[in-house]
């Protein structure tokens, strides 16, 4: 049987496609290729985007910032000085974009302005900080990303 270079030309695009198709198959069939969502309520964390921007909105407006600095044993991080700390109630989260397992949320503790995490909880890379509190009845939110 000869094979003339029209047949040629089917059996090399045949070939290819078949080819593209092998490796769109593993590549999706893998289970170290999670194409899962990167926080697991993706759809609510977004409708509550607008009290999120109110929040932010009340840290700038009260004055006060929030200062973020790497210790020997772990993260400090001061809350705005005009804040009573004893009122503050809130949580300091930290989410690690690499990896979920890592995430954690602490609670702030009342009566100090000055909070830390112990270096036992953090991984040396690149970690996303968000802190949301309320004082006196209003919700405050500072977020930045740091690397540790």
């Amino acid at each position: 049987m000869k094979i003339n270079w029209g047949t040629g030309i089917v059996i090399a695009f045949i070939g290819f496609i078949g080819f593209i198709l092998y490796f769109v198959i593993q590549a999706s069939a893998d289970p170290r290729a999670e194409h899962d969502m990167v926080t697991d309520s993706y759809y609510k964390k977004e409708l509550e985007y607008q009290q999120e921007l109110n929040a932010s909105a009340n840290l700038k407006a009260s004055g006060g910032g929030v200062t973020v600095r790497r210790l020997p044993d772990g993260l400090a991080i001061r809350l705005p000085e005009q804040m009573d700390p004893a009122a503050i109630r809130g949580t300091i989260g930290m989410y690690r974009p690499s990896d979920d397992n890592l995430d954690f949320e602490w609670p702030i503790q009342p009566g100090d302005s000055l909070q830390r995490i112990p270096s036992d909880r953090l991984v040396e890379g690149r970690w996303d900080l968000r802190i949301d509190w309320e004082y006196h009845g209003e919700k405050y939110l500072y977020r930045t990303r740091l690397t540790y």
